[in-house]
């Protein structure tokens, strides 16, 4: 048996007010959208992990998704001059990533990160 994908599924009301916010911010493409559902991706492949967590790192919360970035600065410039609520600033952390933590319009935290070079 082989875990083919883990898919995150969030809460939304209103799942096409959500969309704009994951679009704009990480410039994700919709994938299905029978709207009370919306599904949101990109062309990437990546490994398939589940973090289980009894902290979020630095004394932080633990996050509802962490979604990895080619360039955190430039996502956390546009999620600033969006007006997105950040709730951890950019940080270089011990462990070899830069990051932060934004709230998405549903209240869910958001670590985004780079690992550093």
């Amino acid at each position: 048996m082989t875990v083919l994908r883990i898919v995150a599924n969030i809460t939304a009301g209103s799942p096409n007010e959500v969309e704009k916010f994951y679009k704009d911010l990480f410039g994700l493409g919709v994938l299905m959208d029978f709207g009370w559902i919306v599904t949101l991706g990109s062309e990437e492949r990546a490994v398939t992990q589940l973090s289980l967590m009894s902290e979020g790192g630095s004394g932080t919360p633990v996050p509802d998704l962490s979604i990895e970035v080619d360039d955190v600065d430039e996502v956390y410039d546009r999620a600033t001059s969006q007006g997105c609520k950040i709730t951890y600033e950019l940080t270089d952390e011990p462990w070899g990533v830069r990051r932060f933590f934004v709230a998405d319009p549903t209240g869910k935290i958001l670590n985004v990160l780079s690992h550093k070079s």
